[in-house]
């Protein structure tokens, strides 16, 4: 028999059959073995995402229907081939019972899949657009769209041009700049664009009567002035007044360099501290000399801790720097309370306002001053690099400081731009950038905000060709940034019952570029697994060939130990975590070993930051954006999350490590941890719980997948203790908030076991008050708050009450 006229009735059955659907097995990202994942897709086969497929791929037709089987059987019988009739469904029966078999044993796999897989769909079809020539648009279509849309912007002339406009907040240079901001995001395609006005409290320096240093005489009256050779520059916050002390050297100011002083025999107490710029913020150096019974701080930059590479620029020993000491976020005058016009507060102000007088000063006078202490030499890991003697440590000769800023009632603007999502557009991926800035800001919020606009540019040309998020998408350029993320923090105050049931995650493009050797992460534990699947997928800036993944794997094979930092109070992602709830990162590009010199400076200006990066700053920048934009793409288009809601328990086994070597001496006074061993079992076994859940549910189940988004998205303010007030500890974290409550303050007592009482490293930070020593009721009441907020968090991860397992 001639296979011409067989060959040709299976190709006339072929097209009058309808059209198959395929079955796409596709690998889930995650640090063990894959997990498959389900898609149906109609129509023609479409190029897959940048992700690694499963080593089983399966494609093939499924079983026709009745109806075209009754069709072609018509075809074979007008044909009378019933013996190549017989065959083709043999063959057809054979084909779908290996199908099944192999899709039963692969979907059973699911099961096996490794505790960091979270990512259940990144081919998500979009409804098209009015002004799309596309019908579908897949992740490997977004990604490939958002990387041309923004190589189509000019970053680099953004920074420039923003960085030479002024734009202190309050100023009306900075409204004008407030109304272009908003006047560009009004000309994109955006859903929603408006403006909300915050009047806060703010400090300024006097000109009518600035900051002085004397010496004081030998009668204890004032005597010859030093020279400020940077006068503008202040600390906002401090207290007012004068305060008068003999001079000494403390390092960098930490609690722990304060109780080596005291080691040494040099009292804290009643002095004048000279500390050090870098490792902690401003606000905690003065927090822990107000600790210690100091009278002042005085605050320099030393070259020691500074990039001394004659072709990058340096900072010029007459500069200050400027930094504010309000050891917390938002306006220090109503806190807790939004600052929004004609609101009536009670009167109280924020804690962590000190009570002791701060000034930065230059390393020229920093050096006159050190020239003049007396006392033991200082210890080899405190020497500096400015001329003269060795450093000592005290006392040196009296100092009269006197600080006279002013406070003022200040309106600040923030700016808001949306794309609505179009499934769950109550559900928000917020992303922000400081707009303000102390001196020309080039690297402090000049290059954020740039990337900001850039980014709302971008994705409003993604929407105009076809694209539109599951989530929406907010916008947001801060105001107030350099007075303590003040700003950002009254918008959390404002709206803190909202947000926190609908903010899904926060961006920062706050110190975005301040180097280009090493690329760091500060961010929330849910995040980090996304992070290291982002990073895969961008070019590093400085080593061609490399992606950025591949990069830091040069240098640490523990990527997460090279990239991943905890969140600091100063970072506007903070609050989102701390206060608010919600998973926040904050990335940045820095230099290797070496603070960027001009941050916080009059010459942080973008040629500055040109010459240090060495050309570098818009192939960096660039970098920045596609970081930011994959982000917002996966946490606005992924069906299911990617937050990795397992990461808390190794969080809490970290610290438990800790809390184990004092184990011995708790129970010799009749005292255990094994409350919270117990609370953190119950939480692994709730997340793993809830990732069984997920594996065997359909991803395409819009409702299922809802009530499991709100269920991940929640579990940040699950960490929020409930059981202390948000007047009183407004960061009710417990792994990243500030007070008793939080493990860090329970580690810091712990300590005090085996100490004299005297004072503990981080006490300051903590919450923890040095010279008092280990309090049995103090230690319960702690043991207690952790263990209930974390068991909380174990409780609500489960589900429903019915659905509650744990060991209490």
């Amino acid at each position: 028999m001639s296979m011409e006229p067989l060959w040709g009735l299976l190709q006339g059955a072929k097209r009058l059959s309808p059209r198959p659907s395929q079955t796409v097995y596709k690998h889930v990202e995650g640090t063990q073995q894959g997990c498959p994942e389900e898609e149906e897709e109609d129509g023609e086969e479409v190029a897959g995402p940048p992700v690694h497929f499963c080593a089983m791929e399966l494609r093939g037709p499924e079983p026709l229907g009745a109806q075209a089987g009754r069709q072609n059987l018509g075809l074979w019988a007008a044909a009378g081939r019933r013996g190549a009739a017989y065959l083709a469904l043999t063959a057809l029966l054979i084909f779908t019972g290996a199908f099944l078999l192999g899709y039963v044993a692969f979907r059973g796999s699911c099961q096996a899949c490794g505790n960091d897989v979270l990512v259940v769909n990144e081919d998500v079809n979009y409804e098209p657009g009015p002004d799309s020539h596309q019908s579908t648009l897949y992740w490997s279509d977004l990604q490939a769209m958002f990387l041309r849309h923004l190589g189509e912007g000019s970053l680099e002339n953004t920074i420039r041009q923003t960085s030479l406009r002024e734009r202190v907040a309050g100023s009306a240079r900075m409204a004008a700049l407030a109304q272009d901001i908003r006047a560009a995001l009004s000309r994109q395609k955006l859903d929603h664009v408006w403006t909300d006005t915050h009047y806060v409290g703010l400090q300024f320096p006097d000109r009518a009567h600035p900051n002085t240093l004397h010496w004081i005489d030998e009668a204890g009256r004032p005597g010859v002035q030093l020279p400020l050779e940077d006068p503008d520059v202040y600390c906002p916050y401090s207290a007012t007044g004068n305060a008068t002390g003999e001079l000494v050297y403390a390092h960098y100011g930490r609690s722990e360099d304060l109780q080596h002083l005291r080691a040494q025999g040099v009292e804290p107490a009643g002095r004048l501290l000279l500390v050090r710029l870098g490792v902690i913020s401003f606000a905690q150096k003065v927090a822990s000399a107000q600790d210690f019974g100091a009278g002042g701080v005085l605050i320099y930059p030393d070259p020691a801790d500074f990039s001394q590479d004659p072709h990058k620029p340096g900072l010029s020993s007459d500069r200050a720097v400027y930094g504010h000491v309000h050891l917390g976020t938002g306006d220090p005058y109503t806190p807790g309370f939004p600052s929004f016009n004609q609101t009536q507060f009670p009167p109280v102000q924020s804690s962590g306002l000190p009570s002791i007088p701060a000034q930065p000063i230059s390393a020229n006078i920093a050096s006159l001053l050190l020239r003049k202490i007396d006392g033991p030499v200082a210890p080899q890991e405190w020497q500096g690099w400015l001329p003269g003697s060795p450093y000592r440590l005290g006392p040196g000769p009296g100092l009269l400081l006197g600080v006279n800023n002013h406070r003022a009632s200040t309106p600040i603007r923030n700016i808001f731009g949306c794309i609505e999502g179009r499934s769950e557009p109550d559900h928000y991926v917020v992303i922000g950038a400081q707009r303000d800035a102390w001196g020309p800001g080039a690297a402090k919020s000049a290059v954020g905000t740039a990337i900001l606009l850039e980014l709302v540019r971008t994705f409003s040309s993604m929407v105009s060709n076809g694209f539109r998020p599951r989530r929406s998408l907010l916008f947001i350029s801060w105001d107030g940034g350099d007075f303590g993320s003040v700003g950002s923090t009254e918008w959390l105050e404002g709206y803190l019952s909202l947000l926190h049931l609908k903010a899904v995650v926060y961006v920062s493009l706050d110190n975005a570029v301040l180097g280009d050797d090493k690329f760091q992460a500060k961010t929330s534990p849910l995040l980090i697994s996304l992070i290291e699947n982002i990073i895969k997928q961008v070019d590093s800036p400085n080593h061609s060939g490399q992606t950025l993944y591949e990069q830091v794997l040069f240098n640490n094979q523990s990527w997460d130990a090279e990239v991943i930092r905890p969140l600091p109070m100063d970072s506007s992602a903070y609050s989102f975590t701390a206060f608010a709830g919600v998973p926040a990162i904050e990335f940045s590009f820095v230099e290797d070993g070496q603070a960027y010199p001009f941050l916080h400076t009059k010459d942080d200006t973008y040629e500055n930051l040109h010459k240090a990066l060495r050309g570098r700053l818009p192939a960096v920048a660039q970098a920045v954006a596609q970081l930011a934009g994959l982000l917002l793409i996966r946490l606005s288009h992924d069906h299911l999350l990617p937050l990795d809601f397992g990461r808390y328990g190794d969080v809490v086994l970290r610290h438990i490590g800790s809390l184990n070597e004092f184990s011995g001496d708790l129970k010799a006074r009749g005292l255990t941890l094994q409350w919270v061993y117990s609370a953190r079992g119950d939480y692994i076994r709730a997340a793993e719980k809830l990732r069984k859940e997920i594996y065997s549910s359909e991803s395409s189940d819009e409702r299922l997948m809802r009530m499991y988004n709100v269920r991940i998205m929640r579990v940040e303010f699950y960490f929020l203790s409930q059981y202390v007030s948000p007047a009183d500890s407004p960061f009710r974290h417990i792994f990243l908030g500030r007070g008793d409550h939080t493990l860090s303050a329970l580690l810091d007592h712990v300590r005090l076991l085996r100490s004299s009482g005297s004072g503990t490293p981080g006490a300051a930070s903590s919450g923890v008050m040095p010279g008092l020593g280990f309090q049995e009721s103090r230690f319960r009441r702690q043991l207690a708050l952790l263990t209930w907020t974390l068991q909380g968090a174990a409780n609500a991860l489960s589900g429903d009450l019915w659905n509650i397992d744990n060991n209490f």
